[in-house]
């Protein structure tokens, strides 16, 4: 009998013929074997829906969901309705996995008896090679209980709130799934996925390859990235009405959405932004003093409350100018 545990894979594909071929030889490739990988065609109306096909037909652990497209959540979601893994990992359709690393974050969850484990990640553009050793290198280990690792992404020090690069207890998911038609969708699920979480562990083996697009969400703004905001905002009075321990850890995080929203827009010249610039420097006013005189906010949004008592030009003409967006 193996008692190994299956790990079910999701992958939400949509129009991305040119990447979908790596990804899957990584995925199929792994020296774990017990996967489930689930592929979500989300409506391609390029030949990806083909190719996931195609993959079907060469391993018998893969299954193709072809569905009208509803975006990444909507895909993720299909996929986590009818999940049989007892342990599930998010894989995106342009990036690519370590040979082990379905094994090092499985003997990193196994061994600490965590609920996630986190990834260490490569970042890596086309034509470049990701992983040039077959064996990870593997370093240090740290462990989160519950308060901490909500602390570490609220404060956005040491672990970030992305879904993929890391394996979930598939349990995790019950009654939680992914918003659909918004932006930022695991930063709004991340908090109460980790209220069900008793320990979190992140290695710091580079095992996934994730791959800088020019055009992707995000090296582009569009107004639908304000969701990242009522997000925030959203989070902000749910942790003053019901965890005030996190009230400050949540404004920070509030805050450094202020900062990238007003300062991405401020670079598209292309169209009028001004109310949602409003909203974000309103925003940043109202909670600048409060994170100055918080010593867990990061030196990067220090800077910016400095720039921001000088005056709103200062901080999207002169910070804004060298300013580089971050997930």
């Amino acid at each position: 009998m193996n008692d190994q545990p299956l790990i079910s894979v999701i992958v939400p594909v949509y129009n991305v013929e040119q990447y979908l071929d790596p990804c899957m030889e990584s995925i199929v490739g792994q020296t774990y074997r017990q996967l489930e990988i689930l592929v979500v065609d989300d409506g391609s109306t390029d030949s990806s829906g083909e190719i996931c096909d195609r993959w079907a037909e060469r391993d018998e652990r893969i299954r193709v969901i072809h569905q009208p497209n509803g975006g990444l959540s909507a895909a993720r979601n299909a996929a986590l309705d009818i999940m049989q893994g007892e342990l599930v990992m998010m894989v995106d359709s342009d990036d690519v996995l370590h040979p082990e690393c379905t094994s090092v974050l499985l003997k990193a969850l196994q061994d600490h008896s965590a609920d996630i484990a986190i990834g260490d990640y490569q970042p890596f553009y086309d034509g470049q090679t990701v992983f040039t050793e077959q064996a990870p290198r593997h370093g240090s280990t740290t462990v989160y209980n519950q308060h901490d690792a909500i602390l570490a992404i609220l404060y956005q020090r040491g672990l970030t709130h992305s879904a993929w690069g890391r394996l979930y207890r598939s349990s995790l998911f019950d009654g939680i799934r992914y918003p659909v038609g918004k932006f930022y969708e695991d930063f709004a699920i991340i908090y109460p996925l980790l209220l069900k979480c008793h320990k979190i562990v992140k290695t710091d083996s580079k095992i996934y390859g994730y791959r800088q697009r020019e055009k992707s969400i995000l090296q582009t703004f569009s107004p639908k990235r304000a969701a990242v905001i009522d997000i925030g905002e959203q989070l902000e009075r749910e942790m003053m009405s019901n965890d005030p321990q996190y009230t400050k850890a949540a404004r920070s995080r509030l805050l450094s959405a202020y900062f990238n929203i007003l300062l991405l827009s401020n670079q598209d010249k292309a169209a009028d932004h001004k109310a949602l610039q409003d909203r974000c420097w309103e925003g940043i006013k109202r909670l600048r003093l409060d994170c100055l005189l918080d010593n867990n906010v990061r030196p990067k949004n220090k800077i910016g409350i400095l720039a921001s008592y000088l005056s709103r030009w200062f901080l999207c003409s002169v910070i804004g100018h060298n300013y580089q967006p971050k997930a």
